[in-house]
């Protein structure tokens, strides 16, 4: 089951398997075009990297989409529906904001910084016509970030607690999900997010 609202308003999706969320990525890609950033978020194991792999093939990439962790953005080469190139930047957020901050610098600054020594801050804040962002973690660079993205906030319901020992709810590793659709700025907020919903 899914709920939407309208173009330009948040959308809420249930998403019950992996091969659901993979195919809810592909049909983002469907709709980005170059110069789009994407703003993924979500605790460990949401399924991030399931979404990224069904992106990355929406775009018709072949090469395997994994969790860029250790090496903070992998780029890769693919196409748009309409065959122009596509070029897909992946970035892991989550270890970017360290603790160590310039006296009188704020949280934006120091990883806007972090961004330029990995060569990153031009391509983040201002991608190519042909380049698109994933972003895992997305959320803290949000404000550092044109104005102008998706984000897809990806939820872990708590597992049911135990009749039998009143355990408090955890999060579990598998089944449903529910991912949040909100588009900002204009360029977004005009499209039809409910199709997105769609199955």
């Amino acid at each position: 089951m899914s709920t939407a609202m309208g173009g330009g308003q948040t959308a809420t999706i249930e998403v019950p398997t992996d091969q659901a969320m993979r195919d809810l990525g592909a049909r983002i890609a469907g709709f980005v075009r170059g110069g789009d950033v994407i703003l993924l978020s979500g605790p460990l194991g949401a399924g991030k990297t399931t979404f990224a792999q069904g992106f990355g093939a929406g775009l018709g990439i072949s090469g395997p989409i994994v969790s860029p962790t250790f090496t903070i953005a992998r780029e890769l080469d693919g196409s748009f529906p309409d065959g122009r190139r596509a070029h897909l930047v992946h970035v892991d957020a989550y270890r970017l904001g360290g603790a160590s901050y310039a006296p009188g610098q704020d949280s934006v600054g120091r990883l806007l910084d972090e961004l330029e020594s990995l060569g990153l801050d031009e391509e983040l804040e201002d991608p190519g016509e042909d380049t698109v962002v994933l972003m895992e973690w997305g959320e803290q660079m949000a404000a550092a970030l044109a104005p102008e993205r998706l984000e897809v906030h990806i939820e872990r319901p708590p597992a049911p607690a135990s009749a039998a020992d009143g355990a408090d709810a955890a999060p579990t590793s598998e089944g449903m999900r529910l991912v949040r659709l909100v588009p900002v700025g204009r360029r977004w907020q005009t499209l039809p997010i409910a199709a997105l919903a769609r199955r």
